[in-house]
């Protein structure tokens, strides 16, 4: 009887808290209803019910995270144009921190690319329209148009007085996500824009070219570049993911239930390469799905992560369907790697740190270290036994050669850095993909030296 009457006290706390928390909802939206009904009928001026509406549902979804968000007709229609690699307007992946549209980053050969926006950069204008107050989708709206048409954009830059402006010309972009080149002989440079639809299949089929062009028809290494990724499929983080590994977890999910954990596996078929030491490249714009194959790997022991610490979005976001013209984006879960580590605010780090210098900059600021050798001593023996021709020439050839190294020394130092001519470089002159490749041919040296 004591315990028939606990467990009904127990139904009635229950029902009674379950009451407590519905009584609560609905006075709260009586107050929504309050609100609304004074500004229907007291604001100076009439106002839309339907446009009020959409603005307290976009004020919901901005108290919970910058990528959970209302999508209105207009921008859920628009939803499919990024992941399948063709879309209209100036080519940056944006996102808002604090009320501020920032540049995650430009995306390779777009207009915004070409103009010279950098990751990081606050669009404070455009059209020379202050960007307060508006939301992330209002000002992707406004940056996409017409193919050809012109907009003005303000940057706010850290380091750059005032706002910087750039007049772009919108054009339909079309994304290729994948470019490789063969570096040295037998070294596979391949560079991941985006992961959109057949990203994993443009890898491998790169991967494969390079290969019968390399010397020996074999590679050496290669360097997976996932610099200024800003993601995109979750199904091609797993795909790239797979080339490289041979089975295990890729990635997994944290939700709110824990009984509703998702976990993602090793695609076991296709094209495979298990063996080739690879260097994945990082940086603060590599996020989400970049992120996801980056910690895969490391976490696998399968690469070396190089560079510096990416993004770090880690959420996981579902589209839901509200009717057939609308719908809202919402967090959902947050990503982890195969050993369980959060990407959420954190991000992958880098097992060797190497920060980003423009090649330019590197000759420029490169310091001869001026030694005295044993050949410059006065009378030095010299390898093999030479004749007082062979020595004048020598010593001439010597002495062309230090004035040759001053020379350089000098131009160098007086040459002037600007900005405004940055010179594109590609991966032979990429200092980063530059200390990968000295990673890679240092790779079985250091392991001949293991073994024994």
């Amino acid at each position: 009887m004591k315990m028939l009457m606990v467990g009904l006290l127990s139904l009635t706390l229950v029902s009674g808290v379950h009451a407590a928390k519905e009584k609560s909802r609905f006075e709260k939206l009586e107050l929504f209803n309050k609100v609304l009904f004074l500004v229907e009928s007291q604001y100076y001026r009439e106002v839309s019910t339907e446009k009020l509406i959409e603005g307290a549902i976009q004020g919901m979804m901005n108290t919970l995270d910058p990528h959970s968000t209302y999508l209105d007709e207009k921008v859920y229609s628009k939803m499919q144009e990024d992941t399948q690699g063709e879309f209209g307007g100036l080519g940056i992946e944006v996102s808002q921190k604090d009320g501020v549209i920032i540049v995650i980053t430009p995306i390779d050969d777009t207009p915004a690319f070409k103009a010279g926006i950098k990751a990081g950069d606050k669009i404070v204008e455009i059209n020379h329209k202050n960007m307060l107050g508006i939301t992330l989708e209002e000002a992707v709206d406004m940056m996409r148009g017409k193919p050809g048409s012109k907009i003005t954009v303000g940057i706010s830059r850290e380091g750059v007085e005032g706002i910087k402006r750039y007049e772009l010309k919108r054009k339909a972009i079309k994304v290729s996500a994948v470019k490789s080149e063969l570096l040295q002989n037998n070294f596979a440079y391949v560079r991941l824009t985006q992961f959109q639809k057949d990203s994993g299949k443009g890898i491998s089929k790169a991967l494969k070219k390079l290969k019968s062009k390399a010397k020996n028809k074999s590679l050496k290494g290669i360097v997976l570049d996932l610099r200024n990724n800003p993601g995109g499929l979750l199904d091609e983080a797993v795909n790239v993911s797979s080339l490289f590994l041979e089975d295990g977890i890729v990635v997994s999910t944290e939700p709110r239930d824990a009984k509703q954990k998702e976990i993602r596996y090793v695609k076991k078929t296709g094209f495979k390469d298990l063996k080739t030491p690879i260097v994945v490249l990082i940086n603060g714009a590599s996020a989400s799905a970049s992120e996801i194959v980056a910690g895969a790997l490391q976490d696998h022991e399968r690469a070396i992560i190089m560079g510096t610490q990416s993004f770090g979005k880690g959420s996981v976001q579902s589209i839901a369907k509200i009717d057939e013209s609308q719908g809202v984006k919402l967090t959902i879960a947050q990503y982890m790697t195969p050993k369980d580590r959060k990407i959420q605010a954190v991000g992958i780090k880098p097992d060797v740190v190497v920060s980003e210098y423009e090649s330019v900059w590197t000759k420029e600021n490169e310091t001869e270290s001026r030694y005295i050798r044993e050949r410059d001593l006065r009378n030095h023996l010299t390898a093999t036994i030479e004749t007082p021709e062979e020595k004048k020439i020598r010593e001439e050839k010597e002495r062309v050669e230090r004035q040759e190294r001053i020379a350089a020394i000098k131009e160098r130092r007086n040459k002037k850095k600007d900005d405004k001519k940055r010179r594109p470089q590609g991966p032979k002159e990429d200092y980063q993909v530059n200390q990968a490749i000295k990673y890679l041919q240092a790779y079985k040296l250091i392991e001949k030296i293991v073994k024994k």
